[in-house]
């Protein structure tokens, strides 16, 4: 099915760019959109996929999440940040009420989610 697959490595390219710009701009989770990018290489192209688990600035949460679902501290440390930096925002935005408890909400599970993931050991 040569259509499931362009759409597959369509969806892979999209995630892979988003991943990248998640590298620069704080709110974007830079490891999920590489682990989506390398579920949809997989089944589009697995010269795609090979290139991008074997980067070597990208592969890496890739593979700590893969052989140990671990992040690693400075991810840990940068998605908390940001969290916290989006909720900081709103408040200063004026959000309604209803709003900032469903986003407290929303970043605390995340966040204690993230937290309690191991670390990758050569972290």
């Amino acid at each position: 099915m040569i259509v499931l697959r362009v759409t597959w490595g369509i969806v892979g390219l999209l995630s892979l760019g988003l991943g990248i710009l998640g590298m620069f701009l704080p709110l974007l989770p830079t490891t999920g959109f590489l682990l989506i990018a390398a579920f949809c290489f997989a089944r589009s192209s697995p010269a795609l996929h090979d290139w991008l688990v074997n980067h070597r600035h990208l592969g890496g949460p890739i593979t700590s999440w893969r052989e140990h679902r671990a992040i690693s501290t400075r991810s840990k440390r940068l998605a908390i940040a940001s969290m916290g930096a989006a909720f900081l925002l709103s408040v200063l935005l004026g959000m309604a009420g209803w709003v900032l408890a469903l986003q407290a909400v929303v970043l605390t599970t995340v966040g204690t989610y993230l937290v309690t993931r191991p670390t990758p050991p050569e972290a």
